[in-house]
């Protein structure tokens, strides 16, 4: 099944690969979606219509919350830069520069060449979720 989110020929590529490119595309997804609702809240005057659209935004960033989380948890790369820009105080681009320095040098946990769903990597603790009620 042809689709946009594939550079390379799905058949050549393992499934894990598949998967992470499918995560990717979810990720944009989300932030497409979450765009789209600040978009209609921004012009929206029926106050019981915005509420319905700020959950459902509400909902879009736990999805996108989520599928940042399952492809950090699988790129350790991709992980350390991020733990060193998210979340932090002081200068957004000094923090970004910090984290790429850390990958490029190998520093902490960075793996060198970064492998979506590489084997060595830790379980991305999708285990955990069985059964619990939603």
């Amino acid at each position: 099944m042809p689709t946009e989110q594939y550079h390379e020929p799905p058949d050549e590529l393992a499934p894990e690969v598949r998967t992470f490119a499918r995560m990717c595309t979810s990720l944009i997804e989300e932030a497409e979606a979450i765009n789209w609702y600040a978009q209609r809240l921004a012009i929206e005057r029926d106050s019981a219509a915005a509420a319905i659209m700020r959950d459902a935004q509400n909902e879009e960033f736990k999805h996108f919350s989520m599928d940042l989380e399952y492809l950090l948890r699988a790129t350790p790369a991709w992980r350390e830069v991020a733990r060193r820009i998210l979340f932090q105080p002081g200068d957004i681009i000094e923090h970004g520069e910090e984290g790429e320095a850390a990958v490029e040098g190998g520093g902490d946990e960075a793996d060198p060449a970064p492998r979506p769903f590489a084997r060595d990597t830790p379980s991305l603790g999708i285990g955990s979720l069985r059964g619990r009620s939603r």
